[in-house]
């Protein structure tokens, strides 16, 4: 069968969902906005130039996780959703993804963000399958350390490899849909690589490389 991926932030979202809950837990004042303001933005620049540590930026996301019993972050995501995520949902994202789904396609979103804040943003798209970063659970609370292999860069790839072998599945025909230079590693895993309104250097090589651009905004 083949298989349609999808990044998430900034492809299938016209936003950021993880850089938004940062935001949105500033407004709300649950962190200290002045520190947890400086180290977010830092560490979404870094993203974008593709020279993110995730295991330091694990750390510091997976904080407010910690610090909060499951109850409370259910709660929490669940306004989240409502006011921040949905709007970023559009008619072309969804869209997309009913395609594939019509082409009958196994569809998967692939993410570096965390599970706790995309599965409910996937299932917004019903999509079944996510490959994210897990954070570790330990006595049913979220720790600061990451839970196996992050989904992240070569990561993505290492997560990929080990899902297609559990579902019996494989590559070939395979679609894959992103922003970032960041998935350049699964970019040329695929058949049909496709460039999502993305950054000046994933541009620049889909440009060279022949790779189909789209944007899903508007």
């Amino acid at each position: 069968m083949t298989i349609a991926i999808f990044d998430l932030d900034n492809t299938l979202l016209c936003g950021d969902s993880d850089y938004s809950w940062g935001q949105f837990l500033v407004n709300r004042q649950l962190v200290d906005q002045e520190a947890y303001e400086k180290a977010n933005l830092k560490f979404f620049q870094d993203y974008q130039q593709g020279v993110l540590d995730i295991y330091e930026y694990s750390a510091f996301s997976f904080k407010p996780l910690a610090e909060r019993s499951m109850d409370e972050l259910q709660r929490l995501h669940k306004q989240f959703m409502e006011e921040i995520i949905r709007p970023m949902i559009g008619e072309k994202s969804r869209a997309l993804v009913e395609h594939h789904r019509n082409e009958g396609h196994v569809l998967l979103v692939i993410t570096a963000t965390n599970s706790f804040i995309t599965r409910p943003i996937v299932q917004e798209f019903g999509i079944k399958h996510l490959l994210a970063t897990d954070p570790k659970i330990v006595d049913n609370r979220y720790t600061t350390e990451i839970e196996g292999i992050p989904c992240f860069k070569e990561g993505k790839v290492q997560r990929l490899k080990i899902w297609l072998r559990k579902n019996r599945l494989s590559l070939d025909g395979a679609w894959f849909y992103t922003d970032s230079i960041n998935d350049l590693a699964l970019l040329k895993k695929v058949a049909h690589p496709v460039a999502v309104d993305a950054d000046e250097q994933l541009t620049e090589l889909a440009a060279a490389q022949g790779w189909k651009t789209i944007t899903l905004r508007g």
